[in-house]
């Protein structure tokens, strides 16, 4: 039986991001109202699916690293663009979330086929 320790460490590094990225959006005073409309926002990476599944994979895959969002946050503090602060914690959040959930990035051989478990 193979141990269920890795999945469930990235499930609390998961609620842990979910969680740090809806305190400091608070603290940024920002609209909870923008923060569900765009929640879901980086899931229309899904649609990628219809052009194959190994464009689907890279298309999900680039929606829901952190690297995107961290990058996305660190071009707006360079650039001094305070607003683009709340997109990034939003991405944040949404791949938190979808850790936690235990969803995890996806292998060319099926949506299904994550690297957290088989869906």
């Amino acid at each position: 039986m193979k141990s269920s320790l890795p999945k469930f460490l990235l499930q609390l590094e998961g609620l842990m991001a979910v969680t740090v990225a809806c305190v400091a959006y608070r603290q940024l005073g920002a609209s909870w109202f923008e923060f569900a409309v765009l929640f879901l926002a980086p899931d229309i990476s899904i649609a990628s699916y219809f052009f194959g599944q190994n464009i689907g994979a890279i298309a999900y895959n680039s929606g829901h690293t952190y690297l995107a969002p961290f990058l996305l946050a660190a071009i707006g503090h360079l650039a001094g663009l305070s607003a683009i602060m709340p997109i990034a914690l939003i991405w944040v959040a949404h791949i938190g979330f979808d850790r936690l959930l235990g969803y995890g990035l996806k292998y060319e051989t099926g949506f299904k086929h994550t690297h957290l478990n088989r869906l």
